[in-house]
């Protein structure tokens, strides 16, 4: 064998509701949910356990200590799972009851 390439895989990574809403650009948070219609109360949620959560927080803050150890790794290729869209649209799926989506400007 002459090589070899790291590669990170990730599952399901959700930055739509709270997460959208605590990053510099937050969108819309009208929700479509049974139980929750406005994303800021997520964010409320997660205080409650967690203390305060800084706004708008950097686009690193949402990866915790996993960022560091991907950045030590170095991996060649990185695959991961959107669990969420992109986008400004307030069109929703209205036999669906979750949909995530975070704004276009929080990419980074």
């Amino acid at each position: 064998m002459t090589g070899h390439v790291t590669l990170f895989l990730c599952g399901d990574v959700m930055t739509g509701r709270g997460i959208d809403q605590i990053l510099p650009y937050p969108g819309d948070p009208t929700l479509h949910e049974p139980s929750i219609r406005d994303a800021a109360d997520y964010v409320k949620l997660a205080e409650r356990f967690t203390g305060a959560i800084p706004r708008p927080c950097q686009f690193d803050y949402i990866w915790g200590d996993a960022l560091k150890h991907l950045r030590q790794e170095a991996p060649q290729a990185i695959i991961t799972n959107l669990e969420t869209a992109i986008t400004r649209s307030d069109t929703h799926w209205r036999n669906k009851d979750v949909h995530y989506k975070m704004s276009p400007e929080n990419i980074g």
